[in-house]
């Protein structure tokens, strides 16, 4: 598991990465702390469900990638 934060420490993502590649479940996140947006990637490809959420948590949209 890999993370990114902003520059006063704040987490900015968090997810894995294979060969250099994100992979995996990813989370993204914005400098207040509240989800931005969390889906899948395949080796740099954003796969399956994604979703963006308001700074209340509400959901904002859902895409779906396919596999």
């Amino acid at each position: 598991m890999e993370e990114a934060r902003y520059a006063d420490g704040t987490l900015k993502a968090r997810g894995g990465r294979v060969d250099g590649e994100l992979h995996g479940e990813w989370a993204f996140y914005r400098l207040d702390g509240s989800l931005m947006r969390s889906g899948a990637f395949d080796r740099g490809r954003q796969i399956g469900p994604w979703k963006t959420f308001h700074r209340d948590g509400s959901l904002v949209k859902a895409t779906d990638f396919g596999v």
